[in-house]
């Protein structure tokens, strides 16, 4: 999850809401590419997740980054929290899970060379204390109360209020990873476009990506367990946004649909001011009870937009967010399905072609269908495997189009890096389908063996 954001002076109508977003549109040169990836971190021999501080902890492995690496530390109060680095930020999710928020790159190249360098630093450390970090979309075995809690005050706030507004939210908090990718657009046209595209063919990144089948130690009966726990977090933040296909779509009506989801907080002063269930409306008023008679700034509005969990998700530019975390060659592939449809306006055209005429009916069944079934999901004559070979195909001739060079211009574009999903597509087999085999093969049932075959 974020951390606070900064900058913007007090809001004074409320059309800066809409062009705050309208200011992340960009000329297509300066589009880039910005990766985010979640992991469980665990202690080697007892298999337990880290707690935060102690000798093998999270506290440690942030430490060890930062004097090691030459990250700067984020804190809230006397507690580290985070790191940033040339444009990149460590954060930890609520449960412990380290995240690498990559800074905004021209290429999947340089993305994926992120990637790897974030993931060798962490091992270099982790390693040295018998500490393991593994990608999956949910914790396999761990139960609610072995989930330690991150020192973040939104997080404190967020445990209590979950369960009031719905039934798996502390689950996504504590016990999921996911792996995602944040992309420009260049105009309101544009984005309305895109978002369209990205919430109807989010199942598609779902069902490739699947690798959520266990869940409090057994199988859970979903290739992505994950995907299932967002259908029932909080209806009010989550979803598919049925209005983003409506005539009408732009940055205001997204600021409508926005400021009808209650606040979590506000932040001021390096803490967290509940402000739960309260309505941004009202704070535009100077009426917020959490704070009587002050009126937010543009931080706080993008605060506001943090705390709102689509399939995919507007702020100053698009987030991908339907995906599984993951092993190591498929946290550069979710970058590489989502360049190579949006970053060539044929491809997203194509893609577009492809969903254009589903309704909300059908969007919102491929949704259940793929975290049900992966790639063997079939709804409203719609194969998923089907479906999913004609978005790889058009993401392949997206990459080719912007032929981005590679490796000192002997790689000539991006297309390898959909290698990871073109293996699924001829196998049949997402990684959850792959894990299940194990399990129910050479595993013997033994669950445990998941840690030290597919960590990092």
């Amino acid at each position: 999850m974020s951390i606070p954001q900064s900058g913007g002076g007090p809001i004074e109508h409320q059309d800066q809401l809409a062009e705050y977003l309208a200011s992340g549109g960009k000329p297509k040169d300066d589009w880039r590419i910005g990766t985010e990836h979640e992991k469980f971190g665990y202690c080697k021999d007892s298999l337990k997740p880290l707690p935060y501080d102690g000798e093998r902890s999270i506290r440690m492995v942030l430490e060890g980054l930062r004097d090691r690496y030459g990250w700067q530390p984020v804190l809230e109060g006397d507690k580290i929290i985070g790191l940033t680095l040339n444009g990149a930020n460590v954060s930890l999710e609520p449960g412990g899970q380290l995240e690498l928020s990559g800074a905004p790159l021209e290429t999947i190249h340089q993305t994926c060379d992120e990637v790897n360098e974030h993931l060798r630093e962490v091992k270099s450390i982790a390693d040295e204390v018998g500490v393991g970090f593994i990608g999956l979309g949910a914790a396999p075995i761990w139960s609610h109360d072995e989930m330690p809690m991150m020192p973040k005050g939104r997080y404190r706030l967020m445990t209590d209020y979950m369960p009031t507004v719905g039934t798996h939210g502390t689950q996504m908090m504590y016990r999921t990873c996911t792996v995602q990718v944040n992309l420009d657009f260049a105009s309101e046209a544009d984005m309305v476009q895109k978002l369209r595209v990205a919430l109807a063919l989010q199942p598609v990144a779902t069902a490739l990506f699947a690798n959520s089948p266990f869940f409090d130690g057994k199988v859970n009966g979903h290739k992505s367990w994950r995907s299932r726990i967002w259908r029932d977090l909080d209806s009010s933040r989550t979803g598919t946004l049925p209005f983003v296909f409506e005539d009408g779509m732009g940055f205001e009506r997204y600021v409508d649909y926005a400021l009808d989801v209650p606040m979590y907080f506000v932040y001021r002063d390096g803490k967290y001011i509940n402000a739960l269930g309260q309505s941004f409306r009202d704070f535009l008023k100077g009426q917020l009870p959490a704070l009587p008679g002050e009126v937010p700034t543009l931080s706080d509005w993008a605060d506001h937009l943090t705390t709102i969990f689509p399939e995919a998700r507007l702020k100053k530019y698009l987030e991908m967010r339907g995906a599984d975390g993951g092993q190591w060659r498929r946290l550069c592939a979710l970058p590489a399905l989502w360049v190579g449809m949006m970053y060539d306006q044929s491809s997203l055209d194509a893609a577009w072609d492809l969903c254009k005429d589903w309704d909300t009916e059908t969007r919102e069944a491929l949704r259940v269908a793929a975290s049900v079934d992966g790639l063997q999901a079939e709804t409203h004559g719609v194969k998923m495997m089907d479906l999913a070979r004609q978005v790889v195909a058009i993401s392949e001739a997206g990459l080719k189009a912007r032929a981005r060079k590679g490796a000192g211009g002997l790689v000539p574009d991006e297309t390898h890096f959909l290698s990871a999903l073109q293996d699924s597509l001829e196998t049949g087999m997402a990684p959850a389908d792959e894990l299940l085999a194990r399990y129910n093969g050479d595993w013997n049932g033994d669950l445990s063996r998941i840690y030290g075959e597919y960590s990092y």
